[in-house]
């Protein structure tokens, strides 16, 4: 049963863009992940995200240290506006959310938990997509 406080949105989730894991070995795993045929968008010392496909859905591996933020699924949006806001609406709606803040690659997303105490993340990605930090070969 959805709660009478959330029937009245008017923004709605339409993607799923990524899942986040943890992992032991960020260079092992994303060598793994690269062989099955994902593409590296961006790497860093303790993270990295690939994606795959022509819809470009994403997998970030973390890292031991990093602590940024730890294992979640994440919705995308290709309108800052609208990820602004499902924040407010959430927000007056009872439910706990984190503070919407700006990445370095240009998105923009804010974090909360579900009702079970999984993480999610609602991502404003820029039309363009996310860019990336690799070099063109």
């Amino acid at each position: 049963m959805v709660p009478t406080s959330l029937k009245k949105r008017s923004t709605f989730v339409k993607r799923l863009g990524h899942i986040a894991i943890r992992v032991k070995d960020v260079d092992r795993a994303k060598s793994f992940y690269i062989k099955l045929g994902m593409r590296l968008i961006w790497d860093d010392q303790d993270w990295c995200y690939l994606e795959a496909g022509p819809t470009n859905d994403g997998l970030a591996l973390l890292g031991p240290g990093y602590k940024a933020a730890g294992p979640h699924f994440a919705f995308h949006f290709t309108d800052r506006k609208e990820v602004e806001l499902l924040h407010s609406e959430l927000s007056e709606s009872g439910v706990s959310v984190g503070s919407l803040h700006d990445h370095r690659d240009g998105t923009a997303s804010f974090y909360l938990k579900d009702p079970e105490g999984n993480w999610l993340e609602m991502l404003y990605e820029p039309p363009e997509g996310i860019p990336t930090n690799q070099k063109e070969v």
